[in-house]
């Protein structure tokens, strides 16, 4: 990825969040670039280990650390980790907010999955976007965003998801499935026909590729939840974002009053 001018994205709101970058990048101002980390080792790491290694990934040919010095930045000691799930992790959204920099690293999910909402936001079209939220599912894996921001940062993604409403979107720490660094830009998730459904809950057969990068304790990220609907209930079955595009679930599945309970569908840390 060149560096590019974030207002430049490519961005269709009925086809949000798509598309994301396929690499680790950085948003600073209007500017995006990737970043590029050093083949890693596999193995359990710490969050001190992480933020090392990310630290050393290089921008334009300058070590990440040093960038974030140079431009008056906070430093990554400074800064948490927070997994962007979905609107957050577009370059164009991210770069509205005028966060200041921001690092944002590739990684496998695991055992977790990406869900939408069940809830619209209208701000930018009607009738609006559906966030995306986190459920269980054992054996699933796919490929999302983790970001290292400040507190005030990561307040005010928060309070973005929520539309300035309290309550509506509640940053947690969680209490199940992993996390790990992702080398594998095209990894794929499993497939459909690969879930099992035993009328309760759904289960993958298909047998997860081995890691690329270490993993580190998911106990540690903070990430976004939706608390005041959940996510959306198919008959029982969870809609994962990896299978159904956002303009195909909001046509073909969507409907209000079908939700589950945040505290059905994940645990958060004690």
């Amino acid at each position: 990825m060149e560096t590019t001018d974030v207002r430049q994205w490519q961005y269709v709101p009925t086809n949000s969040p798509q598309p994301l970058p396929k690499t680790n990048y950085l948003v600073h101002e209007n500017n995006l670039a990737s970043i590029t980390l050093a083949q890693q080792s596999l193995g359990e790491i710490s969050l001190a280990e992480l933020v090392d290694i990310c630290s050393k990934g290089t921008v334009e040919g300058v070590q990440l650390s040093d960038y974030l010095n140079q431009n008056n930045q906070h430093p990554m000691a400074e800064r948490k980790p927070i997994l962007l799930l979905g609107e957050l992790a577009n370059p164009y959204q991210l770069g509205r907010l005028k966060l200041g920099a921001i690092p944002v690293f590739n990684v496998r999910i695991s055992d977790i999955c990406r869900t939408y909402a069940d809830s619209l936001d209208n701000r930018m079209i009607n009738p609006g976007i559906h966030h995306i939220t986190i459920a269980r599912t054992q054996g699933w894996w796919e490929v999302t965003h983790l970001a290292f921001a400040t507190l005030p940062q990561i307040k005010q993604m928060i309070d973005w998801l929520s539309n300035h409403r309290k309550g509506d979107w509640r940053p947690i720490k969680l209490g199940e499935g992993s996390i790990s660094l992702e080398s594998n830009q095209h990894l794929s998730a499993p497939a459909r026909e690969s879930l099992n459904w035993d009328g309760k809950t759904e289960t993958v057969s298909e047998k997860a590729p081995e890691l690329t990068g270490p993993n580190f304790d998911i106990g540690e990220v903070i990430v976004p939840i939706h608390t005041k609907y959940g996510c959306y209930d198919s008959r029982g079955k969870i809609i994962r974002c990896a299978h159904v595009g956002q303009r195909d679930f909001h046509t073909n599945l969507f409907r209000r009053g079908s939700s589950k309970k945040w505290q059905d569908i994940i645990t958060p840390k004690n």
